[in-house]
């Protein structure tokens, strides 16, 4: 893995649709209007509504399954360890397809069967000049 370091890949495409967006919302409790009232919405300078921006992050995982990047061999689990920067670059609208950039930036060894891993993890936005978001984030690797 440390061999792959600077290595990107790219998930396919994913809609983000507004069943998505309302779900989240029920999850987490935020009803803001901007995110499940598309009438209202639409009268904001973002035109219709737009997916939280947690739920744009919360969507690197499933992204990152979609690529082609190897497997960990003998990996029993990994977890979320934090980010070192999260920056929301502009809204995700409902009815949008986005896909994950991820490019590996350290993979080291923290201590015996446990490995630090950290990505740059971009959320692209289909015919967008400009990401929705840009993270640099670490995970534990357990083998």
């Amino acid at each position: 893995m440390a061999g792959s370091i600077g290595t990107e890949r790219i998930s396919e495409w994913v809609e983000v649709t507004q069943t998505m967006i309302d779900t989240f919302a029920e999850a987490t409790g935020d009803h803001q209007f901007i995110h499940v009232d598309p009438a209202r919405a639409a009268q904001t300078p973002f035109g219709g509504t737009i997916a939280h921006g947690f739920l744009s992050l919360s969507l690197m995982p499933m992204l990152a399954a979609k690529t082609d990047a190897p497997k960990i061999e003998g990996a029993r689990m990994g977890v979320n360890y934090g980010g070192n920067k999260v920056r929301f670059m502009q809204p995700v609208r409902s009815g949008s397809r986005v896909r994950g950039r991820f490019k590996l930036l350290k993979f080291t060894e923290r201590k015996p069967g446990v490995w630090e891993q950290v990505n740059e993890y971009t959320l692209e936005i289909e015919g967008a000049d400009k990401p929705a978001l840009i993270a640099e984030w670490i995970a534990l690797v357990y083998v």
